[in-house]
């Protein structure tokens, strides 16, 4: 068994404000250290349940957080960014049979995680009308290839908008946010949780979790910016709503992921 996992810090147990998830920041030495447990846990939890081979993304920022040193033989790692459109799961294509997110959070324009944002923190994004987090918008992308999107962790708001999508993903709370605060769960729990839940889910059926994709996606950008609203809404065949918004449509999700790897 194939599988690929894409890895975030904002879901991560007890990340709480931006300085905690910034590579060299004074705060930020804890929170690596858990991501990379987080994600072992999971690697663990996916061998157990059959992986045999695996792809990790480090899916965070510089995208260069984790500390790799003790990756099974049979695992390998993104680092950096290779600035496709695929972007959180580059690198995911259809050889794989399912896919595993560690430490994702809440969409942006959320109150669900202090730090809820989708891609970026000076826009907020929509698709057919509703804030998309970046939870949707991977598991779209993986669901352009076949794959199903099998186990999530993250937050409390995170965790009941995947079940809203499809009550059968396997997910895991590592925290809850209350405005500008969290309450978390031991990491030792969320270790123990991720590698149970990841191993059993591997074993649910591939066509039980495959999230379908929609005919249609009407792409909303809203930036904090109007300025920047104006110069984006130049991009081929989107439009400016004022006073702060770009409009896309199309029947591609490339094209969707396209536009945000240019956009936000």
């Amino acid at each position: 068994m194939k599988v690929y996992i894409s890895a975030d810090i904002e879901g991560i147990t007890g990340t709480t404000t931006w300085s905690e998830t910034e590579l060299n920041a004074p705060d930020y030495q804890f929170f690596q250290k858990q991501m990379t447990r987080e994600v072992e846990a999971a690697i663990d939890g996916a061998i157990a349940g059959g992986a045999t081979e695996i792809l990790l993304k480090d899916a965070h920022d510089s995208a260069r957080n984790l500390d790799i040193s003790y990756l099974p033989i049979n695992c390998k790692v993104i680092r950096g960014w290779t600035y496709d459109p695929m972007c959180m799961v580059a690198g995911l294509d259809q050889s794989f049979d399912r896919a595993i997110f560690i430490g994702y959070h809440s969409k942006g324009g959320s109150e669900r995680n202090p730090l809820a944002h989708t891609l970026c923190t000076h826009a907020d994004v929509k698709i057919n009308g509703e804030y998309a987090s970046e939870f949707l918008i991977n598991t779209y992308a993986a669901a352009l290839h076949g794959v199903p999107v099998s186990f999530v962790s993250g937050d409390v708001g995170l965790t009941e908008e995947i079940h809203a999508v499809n009550e059968n993903i396997v997910t895991f709370a590592t925290k809850e946010g209350i405005g500008n605060a969290t309450i978390s769960v031991s990491p030792k729990l969320t270790l123990m949780e991720t590698k149970r839940l990841v191993e059993s889910s591997m074993k649910v059926p591939r066509e039980h979790i495959q999230v379908p994709l929609p005919e249609r996606f009407m792409v909303e950008i809203i930036y904090r910016d109007h300025t920047r609203a104006f110069r984006n809404s130049f991009y081929p065949n989107a439009t400016f709503k004022p006073h702060n918004t770009v409009e896309f449509i199309t029947d591609d999700f490339y094209e969707v992921l396209r536009i945000l790897q240019f956009l936000t």
